[in-house]
């Protein structure tokens, strides 16, 4: 999607959209009766997200628009739905140029600067693979035109917003494709030519690598595979030189299958997106990048394949962490929980952060807590989690804390190792996250995300169609921005 902003509106073909708060309809009054007419046929009442459209006889037939902003409504709460809501009307319909008059309507510039990114948002798809599209199926809409915006809003969607629909696009890039694309070594050489020239420093780690440190845990879920498993290690040193950075950690499973503790079939198939949290870091990591943030930060992934051949690792099997602790391996499908245990521990033996996030499609537990609204958060510090649940409302990647406690630690205590990698069916995201909480040292501040129901949506939104949302990406760029560059 290409986006400009200009102070009138442009000659030439285009459809137009004019936006409405509520009953106010002053903006309408040039287009004449017969608009007042079509929208009462579609019922519009100028209510947020809702949309109508008339053509206009005396102007070559030209699309108009109407798009609700709903009564009293905030330019920054109305601008997402609006730049949503155009594309979502607009980009099969056969236009390919949009003009958006937000004259007299109080966008300030972030606002203005904010349609554009969810329009953005709103046109990704991801149809590589989707040879047989019928000619009205296949996406027109190629630009938008915001007129009528404070002058600074274009210089704001440039630096700001621009570098973060590129993340977010990566992110869902590497979510949406299919396991035999995106495996460990090639998501690994998807991002480093997705972060061509941004100044991000890359190291990989392969197998050999990990085995020398001792990673058994993250190794014992990718020996069925043969795909080598891979720690990625992405760091942008866009802050104080020498500063302590901040870090995040992903899980990457590009496909589980569950390993021999087998998932069902029915479904399986969206194990492709078990990667969603490493996905998210890569897509922030592109994001903070790309609008050259003040900030040290290293994101880290984990990246590996679960799979049950003959050599893969079994249930009651015991394996040791990278920091010694052994490992009662009860089900070889609470994998997640594995890889991020050595991905944590490398990161704060080599990093040394004060503050470590990680983000991971880790239990179908969480989907039965929070559904597909919210993601789960676990953390070690108040001010942190009241840090990302700010980030979480400002950037619409949402959270909600949930508990951490002896009690629930009590639960993956193991009979013959340190520990065990599941506990009882009730309260599974806890015992997850009390799982990695045993492997943060001592004074680091620690996050961990649970975005299992959040990285895949079976409905659309503002800011994205059905398929991979992304999620996660704004949350962390919103974070660096917020606490780590303000630091």
């Amino acid at each position: 999607m290409q986006i400009r902003f200009a102070s009138t509106r442009p000659a030439g073909d285009h459809a137009l959209v004019i936006p409405v708060a509520g009953p106010d309809r002053a903006a309408l009054g040039a287009f004449g009766a017969g608009l007042d007419a079509a929208l009462r046929r579609q019922r519009f009442e100028g209510e947020a997200g809702g949309a109508a459209e008339h053509f206009l006889a005396d102007d070559n037939g030209r699309r108009l628009l109407v798009v609700g902003l709903g009564a009293n409504a905030k330019p920054a709460d109305a601008a997402e739905k609006l730049g949503g809501k155009i594309v979502e009307r607009l980009l099969t319909s056969g236009e390919t140029n949009a003009v958006l008059d937000l004259t007299g309507l109080g966008f300030d510039a972030d606002s203005a600067a904010r349609v554009a990114l969810a329009a953005t948002l709103r046109s990704w798809r991801h149809d590589r693979y989707r040879t047989k599209l019928k000619e009205k199926q296949k996406p027109t809409l190629g630009s938008l035109t915001i007129v009528g915006a404070p002058a600074e809003a274009e210089a704001r969607w440039t630096a700001r917003y621009a570098p973060l629909a590129a993340g977010v696009e990566l992110t869902r890039e590497l979510v949406a494709e299919p396991a035999n694309i995106i495996y460990p070594e090639s998501f690994v050489a998807r991002c480093r030519a997705s972060m061509e020239g941004l100044g991000i420093e890359f190291d990989v780690l392969g197998e050999k690598e990990m085995a020398d440190l001792g990673m058994g845990a993250l190794l014992g879920v990718s020996q069925g595979s043969v795909r080598d498993a891979q720690l990625l290690v992405m760091r942008w040193n866009g802050g104080e030189p020498g500063g302590t950075p901040v870090c995040f950690v992903g899980k990457g499973v590009t496909f589980d299958t569950g390993g021999i503790s087998i998932k069902p079939a029915a479904g399986m198939e969206s194990m492709k997106w078990d990667m969603g949290g490493a996905g998210a870091v890569a897509g922030a990591m592109k994001a903070i990048a790309g609008r050259k943030a003040k900030a040290n930060v290293v994101g880290i992934c984990g990246l590996v394949e679960n799979m049950p051949d003959g050599n893969a690792q079994r249930p009651g099997d015991v394996v040791t962490s990278m920091n010694g602790q052994t490992i009662e391996v009860i089900n070889t499908d609470a994998e997640g929980r594995l890889v991020l245990c050595d991905a944590l521990t490398w990161a704060q033996a080599n990093v040394k952060p004060a503050t470590i996030i990680d983000l991971a499609t880790l239990t179908g537990a969480m989907v039965v807590a929070l559904g597909h609204e919210m993601g789960g958060m676990f953390a070690n510090d108040d001010t942190l989690a009241g840090q990302l649940d700010a980030a979480g409302k400002a950037s619409g990647d949402k959270l909600w804390r949930m508990p951490l406690g002896e009690a629930y630690d009590r639960l993956i205590d193991s009979p013959i190792a340190d520990i065990k990698n599941v506990g009882p069916r009730e309260a599974g995201s806890i015992t997850a996250a009390q799982f990695l909480a045993r492997f943060i040292d001592e004074g680091v501040r620690w996050a961990h995300l649970d975005i299992a129901g959040m990285a895949w949506s079976d409905k659309a939104s503002s800011t994205y169609d059905k398929g991979a949302t992304g999620f996660g990406a704004r949350l962390l760029d919103q974070y660096v921005s917020d606490v780590v560059e303000k630091a």
